[in-house]
């Protein structure tokens, strides 16, 4: 008797097309307008936005408007669906090929590791929401493994309160003795990673070299006006929490060693 064919599961379509594969994996690394991504895959404009267009009916890419010129937007790969579709990709060919998102397995700070930490950068306007939600996430998860700062284009004054308190309420974090700090203040340092989380701060980000790998983050301000206050913080540090958790084996590859 021969067995009905089955359709391919619905990520192996999407995601075994060449030209969607390479998006994906220039996404994998940074959100980009289409532009961008047009001269990275070497494409027409039309043949991209076309594929980027299936994408985002798929569910693994979403668009967002850039907050810098708004009849633009930056294209994101949601990693967090990215995963699960693998996992069940794997489990409808074999039930033992379940996978799972690769584990980030926390390390002892006087533990052995390289001879110099990773350094990591955020980056965005006024220094008091996104990147300095970003930096305490990214330090507490790494556990002394990485180096971390942020700093602002354009800092205010004082931390957003609501900022202050998502990551006190729901992480166990305290940053109410941190004060914004300025983009110029780090000239001379030597970053791994630069990580923008607002359109604007990308324009103006300074140059730190060769050496830094630059990464975009487009994530819009939770402290907007007409936003939705202490809910759009909530929903922003978890956000950037999902994002670390796929950054932090990158930074550290050798600790997810088995």
């Amino acid at each position: 008797m021969v067995s009905s064919p089955q359709a391919a599961p619905a990520f192996v379509r999407l995601a075994a097309h060449p030209l969607r594969w390479r998006l994906l994996t220039e996404l994998a690394g940074s959100d980009y307008r289409v532009r961008e991504l047009v001269s990275l895959v070497g494409e027409p404009q039309n043949l991209v936005s076309y594929h980027l267009r299936l994408l985002r009916d798929g569910g693994l890419v979403t668009a967002q408007r850039s907050s810098f010129d708004a009849r633009d937007s930056y294209y994101h790969l949601d990693l967090e669906r990215c995963a699960h579709a693998l996992a069940a990709t794997g489990a409808a060919l074999h039930p033992a090929l379940r996978l799972g998102p690769a584990p980030v397995h926390p390390a002892s700070p006087s533990g052995p590791g390289p001879a110099r930490r990773p350094a990591v950068l955020f980056a965005c306007t006024g220094n008091s929401a996104r990147s300095p939600i970003a930096e305490a996430l990214l330090r507490h998860r790494a556990g002394g493994r990485v180096e971390v700062t942020s700093a602002g284009s354009d800092p205010r004054q004082r931390l957003h309160p609501d900022a202050v308190r998502v990551l006190r309420e729901r992480y166990g974090i305290d940053l109410a003795d941190q004060r914004p700090r300025h983009l110029d203040t780090m000239a001379g340092h030597r970053f791994d990673y630069v990580i923008s989380l607002c359109d604007r701060v990308r324009e103006v980000c300074p140059d730190f070299g060769d050496h830094s790998r630059r990464v975009h983050w487009s994530i819009p301000d939770p402290a907007a006006p007409g936003g939705a206050g202490p809910p759009a913080f909530a929903r922003t540090a978890a956000e950037i929490d999902t994002r670390i958790h796929y950054l932090l084996p990158q930074l550290t590859p050798q600790e997810d060693q088995p």
